[in-house]
């Protein structure tokens, strides 16, 4: 299945087409970014001020040492809230709702709080005494007293509560090309051929891969080192799962364990050289975090999306490689880290209901729904709507699958039922601990920069594939930063990603159906 030539000229349609988008673009003016919007601050009380002041100026120390965690959006006025996509959808629900709104207002102070920790934990010895902080446990100690007090005087009136909805509006990930009418509807043509042109290509890749039988040279089998759970013990999960106010699955961490261990895929990866092997992040003496390949090692994380009135769990599972190999002196796809993110979307019954994958650049996204799940029409002409290579049957409660994983381009290339054969055994590690790995110096470093990016992950694809705004096309990204789509604006995050692109009425999904 190693077919270096399919690859290549994989790679060669999407360049030639995207290509000829940016040559048409070279010759415009330069961007201009529109300056986010700065909204008057939120009046509070005199005895308040001290911790006002407190969040200036850890703000200011957070950004001189450039340690901004990019996780989540940073709600204007409101210092100690933050929300992403998922966060930001239920703004006009919790508006309405006194207990909704504070179930709301309880998820976007913890994603604040969340990232507060690590900034404050990254940041360098240099930056204390901070204010009256004399060091990391007393800011943090600060950040929270401080938090709780500003929420209570600023969410005590029904106008407050109607501003903190308003700002909580996450911006997307895309650039605005203002003072370029046109461009883009013009770059998009090519683009939206190369798009097409590797869909075909990539089906091609899944038929070939499909027909395979039989163990296969070069390809080394990987599998969790945990125990499968059972299909008892999911349905047993999902039978008594509580819910809040907004109706969000409420887990408790001994319930996240078994659903990650019955979920957990087989990854089956095309070998040739150390590029193919993953395993944990590290910070060495290298630009970009490294990837220690003698402990092979996934990164998982608890995700939610809407869908019909209900919220559904979404588990995802992240291996990396330590690089895409270059090709050649030509290859603008070549760089630092490359990886698979793979995401199982699971029904009101705990059975899944569709998987889908991204690189971590955001790059190749693939859906696989399984039976009884329908891909909805495009809804909007000329757009990367939802690429579907292959489905999968039905999948029973606690069922794996096996991810097949190509050579070098580490394109996934086949999703199937896992047979449960033997395999290197995998662990696991919680995704957040990338925001704050180990350093030499007994410090925390997040593999991510302030603008989600991983340094020096940059790849040549940029200067060809900017026409569609996306900055920095090709780089790493942390979760909440992955813009999906060159043609179209689309986020792996995006609250109603799957709700629009797909009818699950079948699959568990009977009730509330009010299609958008």
């Amino acid at each position: 299945m190693n077919d270096s030539a399919a690859s290549t000229r994989n790679k060669a349609s999407i360049l030639k087409g995207l290509g000829a988008a940016s040559l048409l673009a070279l010759g415009a003016a330069c961007t201009t970014i529109e300056a986010p919007m700065k909204p008057e601050p939120v009046a509070r009380s005199a005895g308040l001020g001290a911790c006002a002041d407190w969040f200036v100026q850890l703000d200011a120390a957070v950004d001189q040492a450039g340690v901004r965690d990019a996780g989540a959006y940073r709600i204007p006025g409101f210092p100690y809230l933050r929300a992403d996509r998922f966060s930001a959808s239920f703004a006009d629900l919790a508006k309405g709702n006194a207990e909704a709104f504070q179930a709301w207002v309880a998820r976007l102070r913890e994603l604040d709080a969340r990232s507060r920790e690590y900034e404050i934990g990254n940041l360098p010895p240099r930056s204390f005494p901070l204010g009256a902080s004399v060091d990391r446990a007393a800011a943090k100690s600060n950040t929270r007293a401080c938090a709780a007090q500003l929420a209570d005087e600023d969410l005590g009136s029904a106008p407050q509560r109607d501003l903190v909805a308003a700002r909580a509006k996450v911006p997307d990930s895309y650039v605005n090309w203002n003072g370029m009418p046109g461009l883009y509807a013009l770059a998009s043509i090519p683009f939206a051929r190369g798009v097409e042109k590797w869909h075909e290509e990539t089906a091609e890749l899944f038929r070939k891969a499909s027909a395979e039988t039989g163990p296969i040279p070069g390809v080394v089998r990987y599998r969790s080192s945990t125990d499968a759970a059972s299909e008892k013990q999911v349905n047993a999960i999902f039978a008594r799962l509580r819910k809040d106010a907004l109706g969000i699955p409420q887990f408790t961490d001994g319930e996240l364990e078994t659903l990650f261990r019955a979920y957990a895929p087989a990854f089956e990866i095309d070998t040739t050289g150390d590029y193919d092997r993953f395993g944990p992040l590290v910070w060495r003496n290298s630009p970009a975090p490294e990837v220690d390949t003698a402990r092979p090692l996934a990164y998982r994380r608890l995700a939610l999306t809407r869908s019909y009135g209900k919220v559904l769990a979404q588990l995802v599972y992240t291996i990396w490689f330590p690089e895409r190999p270059s090709s050649g002196a030509a290859d603008l796809l070549a760089g630092r880290l490359d990886g698979v993110v793979f995401r199982v979307t699971l029904g009101g019954d705990g059975a899944p209901l569709l998987y889908d994958t991204i690189h971590p650049c955001g790059c190749y996204h693939m859906f696989f729904p399984t039976a009884g799940v329908k891909l909805l029409p495009a809804q909007e002409p000329v757009v990367e709507w939802a690429f579907v290579p292959s489905t999968l049957p039905a999948i029973a409660p606690a069922q794996r699958v096996a991810v097949r994983i190509e050579s070098r381009t580490h394109y996934v290339v086949n999703v199937r039922p896992d047979t449960g054969a033997s395999g290197k055994a995998y662990q696991f590690a919680d995704e957040n601990d990338l925001r704050a790995l180990p350093t030499a110096d007994g410090g925390t470093r997040s593999a991510y920069g302030p603008d989600g990016i991983v340094p020096g992950t940059d790849r040549g694809e940029r200067y060809l594939f900017w026409p569609m705004g996306i900055e920095n096309a090709g780089a790493m990204r942390q979760w909440g930063t992955h813009a999906t789509a060159f043609v179209g604006r689309r986020h792996f995050d995006d609250a109603d990603l799957l709700e629009r692109r797909f009818d699950m009425s079948s699959g568990g999904q009977q009730a509330a159906m009010h299609p958008k």
